[in-house]
């Protein structure tokens, strides 16, 4: 059974950081894309980074590019989000995906994590 574990959430101060975590068992995504999604109070979760299988390509929404890194350790089945600057928009429950895929397609990832709250405070 495919499992996305996240974790690392929590409440912070607007300029703050945070390191977002998502350790995958079940089986090896190490040759799938992975990706960070969120969904912030009355709106529509929305897409917010991805990276390749092999790491070497990455892909931000334009909000967070420059702000939010995505990494990951194939070793571990884990993929990062690590969220500088943060500001009170970034406040959503955050989403690990897993795709079906080496790299990130429109269609979308195939597995799910059940979300971790991220809180920025003004």
């Amino acid at each position: 059974q495919v499992q996305l574990v996240e974790s690392g959430g929590g409440l912070v101060q607007a300029g703050g950081s945070l390191r977002l975590s998502c350790a995958a068992s079940g089986r090896t995504f190490s040759n799938s894309a992975m990706g960070w999604f969120r969904r912030a109070p009355g709106k529509e979760r929305e897409f917010v980074a991805a990276i390749a299988w092999s790491g070497g390509n990455t892909y931000y929404r334009d909000t967070v590019k420059g702000r939010f890194t995505i990494s990951r350790d194939n070793a571990k089945n884990t993929v990062y989000l690590q969220l500088n600057s943060l500001k009170p928009e970034d406040t959503a429950v955050y989403y690990c995906a897993a795709y079906s895929t080496m790299v990130a397609v429109s269609t979308g990832p195939r597995y799910w994590g059940q979300g971790t709250q991220v809180t920025v405070s003004s």
